[in-house]
């Protein structure tokens, strides 16, 4: 495993750095993969290359899928030479996701929130309505996600993650 180091807050470099490790298998986020992307899609894609935040290039050669068409995995080759997002060959890359290290990983219970009404103006009610009949049942949903090992040693009790982070 290779040790890296990460800003905890890139808009406050008083916030510190952490340690993260890269190793042999990594988790990316579903929508960082597009097995049949369009030409403006700069995440992951089967002969295309990204930035790992923090890491390395990479380059994904082989998509893996289980009996029923699904994709269960990724294989890609890591540029070593590319530590830290920039390249000797000069070579660019467009797009930046974020990982995790499957063997340092850790499950954390996330929220994730949504509107909380169905109807932007939910005071604009018809006879008989009530607010209640817009609020949103996908407002909330509490999944397990895979993070850096870093939260268990925090003292941080809980974090904020961006869905659309700058990439």
């Amino acid at each position: 495993m290779h040790p890296l180091e990460a800003q905890n807050n890139p808009e406050d470099e008083n916030a510190g750095t952490r340690q993260l490790t890269f190793g042999r298998e990594i988790y990316i986020e579903r929508e960082d993969f597009m097995e049949d992307a369009p030409n403006k899609f700069f995440r992951l894609k089967p002969g295309g290359e990204v930035r790992l935040r923090y890491a390395y290039f990479i380059k994904c050669n082989e998509v893996i899928k289980d009996a029923d068409g699904n994709i269960t995995e990724l294989h890609c080759t890591y540029d070593p030479e590319s530590r830290g997002g920039k390249s000797p060959d000069g070579r660019k890359v467009k797009g930046t996701i974020h990982w995790v290290n499957c063997d340092t990983s850790v499950d954390a219970e996330v929220r994730l929130y949504d509107r909380l009404f169905t109807k932007e103006n939910p005071d604009d009610l018809a006879e008989g309505e009530t607010y209640l009949t817009y609020l949103n049942p996908d407002s909330l949903k509490i999944v397990t996600a895979k993070v850096e090992e870093y939260i268990k040693e925090t003292k941080e009790t809980s974090f904020q993650f961006a869905e659309n982070d700058k990439k």
